[in-house]
């Protein structure tokens, strides 16, 4: 007979682990490109067909370089930019190796409108990833955008204010980013495995040119799609 140290608790359901252990991610991930960072995600990087939350301090603090690498290695899809603080800049993206071609930028007017072009790009499978700028989501458009992720294999970030980690989510990794001098600390708000109280720092380059500028700056990136969406 199998004790109970014996069994392996992703054998009777793929939802189970150990408390003292990293789930196993069942679905494809995409290394973050940060080694010390994929060591501390189940599955060893983002998940896809999965909804991640990143709380940032304020908008520019490091969140698109610490996406780049994952970015770049789905940009032969599009990279979906919805509702962004500022407009995606081509020489931004290209300098973190993302081509700006792959680039889709778009904007709704309401809410509303915002949250049902989310659940089409998940559902459509269309593009690598969707980045998602939002500062309040009700609980039931969290729950509809999950499913509508699940449906697929798109990288999904929800970007939210830092205050919003303190509200429950059905995300099952959240993350809360703060810049730091030489780099930038990813504190683990959520995550299927062991607790983990210390935030890790994570050395980069902030490179303000690599940041999203206001329209009277640059032009933004090619391909950007900008109409007023409608359902």
């Amino acid at each position: 007979m199998l004790t109970a140290a014996k069994i392996n608790p992703e054998h009777l359901h793929p939802s189970l682990w150990r408390a003292s252990q990293l789930a196993r991610s069942f679905a494809r991930c995409v290394s973050t490109g940060h080694p010390a960072l994929d060591n501390q995600l189940p599955g060893g990087g983002w998940p896809t067909g999965s909804m991640t939350d990143l709380h940032t301090q304020q908008p520019g603090v490091g969140e698109l370089r610490l996406l780049a690498p994952a970015l770049s290695a789905v940009a032969d899809r599009q990279i979906a930019f919805l509702q962004p603080p500022h407009p995606p800049q081509a020489l931004a993206l290209a300098g973190m190796g993302i081509p700006p071609e792959s680039a889709l930028w778009l904007r709704a007017d309401r809410t509303a409108d915002a949250l049902w072009a989310a659940e089409q790009v998940l559902r459509s499978g269309s593009c690598g990833a969707l980045l998602f700028w939002q500062n309040q989501v009700r609980p039931e458009s969290q729950r509809r955008l999950t499913l509508a992720a699940q449906e697929g294999e798109t990288l999904f970030f929800m970007l939210r204010p830092l205050a919003a980690a303190q509200d429950p989510s059905p995300a099952p990794l959240r993350l809360a980013l703060r810049p730091r001098a030489g780099g930038l600390e990813v504190g683990f708000v959520k995550r299927r495995g062991p607790q983990r109280d210390e935030p890790l720092f994570l050395p980069m380059q902030i490179n303000p040119a690599h940041r999203m500028q206001p329209r009277h700056e640059v032009a933004p990136a090619h391909r950007v799609a900008e109409p007023a969406l409608h359902q």
